[in-house]
């Protein structure tokens, strides 16, 4: 770990954790987005890769697009006033959900060429991609730099695409004994290719993950106290108490 990770670590944990979308701060398992497409159609690990695929082609285009085009409606503060955000609150979800489907419009041909009518599997849920929160939250309320629209739409969708794959993985292993189409065992829990199944083992994913992710965090703040102190202690300053 380097020094200034270090020094954000010790000095303000959570904004240092707020940061790794992937598995610290993963948006669907720490804020619940994105659940529909997960809990209905990732039943298998194609349906998943499928989802993950889409999910690459939009978000992070669709974010920088709606960068561009938010300027028109600028937000002037980062805490900007009430009054302020009802008027621009419109024009900008507007913004937001139509940069999306421009970028979707282009994103489906490549789609299809890729998995061709096992595209029809996903249905209504694929276009509706267009107004998921992953893409769309905090519109009304953050004006992002195209740096940060880039950096934050690779690392949400990263973290939301590991969790798609597995997801996928684990509810065909359940439901079919197999793994992408391979047969690994018999079916422990058919259930689990249905929607209330999907619940069920994503509430169990979420646990252990949020389990995992705890123990991560306590992990990295120790190692960040702990260099912070032979730093200390190199350059002759006193610990702190």
């Amino acid at each position: 770990m380097k020094r200034h990770a270090a020094e954000l670590l010790t000095r303000d944990p959570e904004r240092f954790f707020h940061h790794d979308r992937v598995f610290l701060n993963n948006p669907v398992v720490m804020q619940g987005m994105g659940l529909a497409p997960l809990v209905v159609l990732a039943t298998s690990g194609q349906n998943a890769l499928m989802l993950a695929v889409a999910v690459a082609l939009l978000l992070t285009p669709s974010r920088m697009l709606a960068c561009l085009l938010s300027r028109l409606f600028p937000l002037r503060e980062e805490h900007p006033a009430n009054a302020e955000l009802e008027k621009k609150l419109l024009p900008r979800s507007i913004l937001y959900s139509g940069s999306a489907a421009v970028v979707y419009l282009a994103a489906y041909p490549i789609l299809n060429q890729l998995f061709g009518v096992s595209l029809l599997v996903l249905g209504i849920y694929l276009p509706m991609l267009v107004v998921e929160p992953l893409l769309t939250y905090r519109f009304g309320r953050v004006q992002e730099t195209m740096k940060k629209a880039v950096s934050k739409g690779i690392r949400i969708t990263v973290g939301y695409s590991l969790l798609l794959l597995l997801l996928g993985c684990v509810r065909e292993w359940l439901s079919a004994g197999t793994v992408f189409g391979h047969v690994l065992s018999r079916p422990v829990l058919p259930m689990a290719s249905m929607p209330a199944g999907g619940f069920i083992v994503l509430g169990v994913l979420c646990a252990v993950w949020r389990t995992l992710a705890g123990k991560y965090k306590n992990y990295l703040t120790s190692e960040a106290r702990g260099l912070m102190a032979v730093y200390r202690q190199k350059e002759g300053e006193p610990e702190d108490e």
